[in-house]
């Protein structure tokens, strides 16, 4: 990518969150991420730019010397710090505005600093080429947090029974957030059981919230609306998905096709989850169980009979096992971390000088990473201890946050990495993003979020019996069953 000769014209809007806005170029596998700032912040230039100049280095450090030795250098992408001509940049803002959904331009995208960070394009795979294949699928899932809490300071006993993705979708229900619940469970997706994974995954898809979407040829196809109200479209869906699975109609003699096609398609996803597991000699990849705490969650639609069916883990080098392994460095919940929080904050005030030593805005590299890894179990009452509790929930809370890239293709048998299906046969690849530093200042925010989320939890709802609420489809199986 040559920095003096960029053209906004080559590029095209992808997509953006909450404080990023990502482009992605016409031919090259590139994205490029921009930062977004509120409207009013517009006049502040040298503010801003300076803010772009410290966050933009500080994502691709994290994302290299904390997240990839923790989660799997095959896993992650850390990028690159580009300067943009900021001629480029305004042209690409100008160009991509009319693009933009309506909710997100409270915000506007950074032209003042210049400073992006480029990364491959995920949902493409590089080594594919369009002219022999069909264009690849790329699916993205955003997971959130895979077991239930097991820490001694928590004090309402409801979230060591429901997870706390469960507990929020009735707290964003009645602030507006979403017009329907999702009966997506995160524990039954991080389960390694194929049936609950299944369930999960099709859960996700009659109601993707923003926890999933799906490309193809690097196009969204997929996606919750702007308008919470409307759902998306599965039919739809199931007519781009059909060339990939041409042996889905001979599943179900011919009926039902639109079934077949999913139920392949979610198969796929789960294959792709669990594969990169290393094998043990008897060749079956090897297990392991990661959570202290309960396997499932009551308010999960799955059927509690069908629980105690077989010993589920996830694949030790799995992308799923990766992502909870660190998400559960957080072992001792907000509710833990709060004082700890409060003792740092105490110290500050008396000694603020300290600040960087104790990397509280980073640097983020080999020593804040040795901070995590080498945290003392036990509390000796000193500040160290308390830094290094609060690093390892800032980590935890990122991961609990990523987002999941399954991209695949059919490819021909002797192609690489393909997964271990029947027909048809499919290269992909998968890839974990989204994994920015959370800030320190941030864990007031949450200690009040969980208490809101706990206490309207609690006022609004008993969880009903799990299997009461899943008699409302049809019975469990490896079938997708209409919507």
């Amino acid at each position: 990518m040559e920095l003096d000769k960029m053209d906004e014209n080559d590029w095209k809007y992808h997509g953006e969150g909450n404080k990023s806005l990502v482009v992605s170029h016409l031919q090259h596998c590139k994205v490029l991420r921009l930062l977004k700032f509120p409207s009013e912040d517009s006049a502040h230039t040298r503010q801003t730019a300076e803010q772009a100049f410290r966050h933009i280095p500080n994502i691709v450090d994290y994302s290299k010397y904390v997240m990839k030795p923790l989660l799997g250098e095959k896993y992650v992408h850390s990028g690159e710090v580009v300067k943009l001509p900021l001629d480029f940049v305004r042209q690409l803002s100008l160009k991509v505005q009319q693009e933009r959904p309506e909710l997100r331009c409270d915000k506007v995208m950074d032209t003042f600093s210049g400073c992006g960070l480029c990364l491959p394009n995920l949902t493409q795979l590089p080594l594919h080429h369009l002219r022999d294949h069909s264009p690849p699928i790329c699916v993205e899932i955003k997971p959130k947090c895979g077991f239930l809490p097991f820490s001694r300071h928590i004090t309402k006993e409801c979230k060591c029974k429901v997870c706390r993705f469960c507990m929020h979708q009735h707290y964003k229900l009645a602030n507006g957030k979403w017009k329907r619940l999702s009966r997506y469970c995160p524990l039954d997706l991080f389960s390694g059981s194929k049936q609950r994974m299944y369930v999960a995954l099709k859960n996700l898809l009659e109601e993707p919230q923003n926890n999933l979407k799906i490309f193809k040829g690097g196009e969204l196809i997929f996606s919750c609306k702007d308008d919470a109200k409307q759902q998306p479209e599965l039919n739809d869906l199931i007519q781009h998905l059909r060339p990939y699975f041409p042996h889905s109609n001979s599943l179900y003699n011919g009926h039902q096709p639109g079934k077949a096609v999913l139920n392949e398609f979610i198969q796929v996803i789960c294959s792709a989850l669990l594969s990169g597991g290393d094998s043990n000699r008897s060749g079956e990849p090897r297990k392991v169980h990661l959570s202290e705490s309960r396997p499932h969650c009551e308010a999960s639609p799955f059927p509690r009979d069908l629980l105690r069916n077989g010993n589920h883990g996830l694949p030790k080098d799995s992308v799923l096992a990766k992502i909870l392994q660190v998400q559960m460095l957080d072992n001792l919940d907000i509710e833990g971390i709060y004082p700890l929080y409060k003792r740092v904050e105490q110290y500050l005030e008396e000694f603020p000088r300290e600040r960087n030593r104790l990397q509280i805005d980073g640097p983020y590299n080999e020593t804040f990473m040795d901070t995590v890894k080498n945290c003392p179990s036990e509390d000796d009452g000193s500040v160290e201890y308390a830094v290094g509790k609060v690093h390892q929930y800032r980590v935890a809370m990122t991961a609990k946050d990523c987002s999941v890239m399954i991209t695949f293709a059919p490819c021909e048998e002797d192609e690489e990495h393909q997964l271990n299906l029947e027909k048809p046969r499919f290269t992909y690849s998968v890839s974990i993003l989204d994994l920015d530093p959370k800030p320190y200042e941030g864990i007031p925010h949450q200690n009040k979020l969980d208490t809101k989320i706990v206490n309207y939890y609690l006022r609004s709802t008993q969880a009903p019996p799990p299997s009461s609420l899943y008699k409302e489809r049809q019975e469990c199986t490896l079938l997708f069953h209409a919507v």
